[in-house]
């Protein structure tokens, strides 16, 4: 899976080119595993030069995490387990899950309707029950006494 091309669907794919990587020694739980062995991992992508994808699906993944990118790079740090390797294979999964959130169509737009009859009368029965209601708070003085 680390040396071959990211695959994100069955019509896409990252090339393994486009992917850089960077190790850094970790922080937390680890004893001196932790001090010695630089297990966590930054995946770097650069989007905005990537050749994997078009035009809409770039727009799409800059929109979708433009928060994220710095630079026109997408990057994903993983430091959760104790082996370098299971935290790339973390980076890589978390990767393409992102870019797979990303290029999903967006939903399509609700058709606006007219109000049924019956929604209109429930509202205005409410707002008679609660005007009916406000009226009971009233107090009738009567000055006859």
């Amino acid at each position: 899976m680390l040396n071959s091309d990211l695959v994100v669907n069955p019509r896409l794919s990252i090339p393994r080119a486009e992917l850089s990587w960077k190790f850094f020694r970790s922080s937390g739980a680890g004893g001196q595993n932790v001090n010695k062995v630089e297990t966590a991992v930054e995946l770097s992508w650069n989007i905005s030069q990537s050749e994997a994808l078009g035009p809409y699906r770039k727009q799409r993944l800059l929109e979708f995490y433009g928060s994220r990118i710095v630079d026109g790079c997408l990057r994903i740090c993983v430091s959760e387990e104790r082996s370098q390797f299971q935290n790339r294979q973390i980076a890589l999964k978390r990767l393409a899950d992102l870019i797979r959130e990303a290029i999903k169509p967006p939903p399509p737009q609700r058709k606006e309707t007219r109000p049924t009859r019956s929604s209109k009368r429930k509202r205005v029965d409410a707002k008679k029950k609660r005007g009916e209601i406000k009226k009971g708070r009233q107090s009738r003085y009567s000055f006859d006494d």
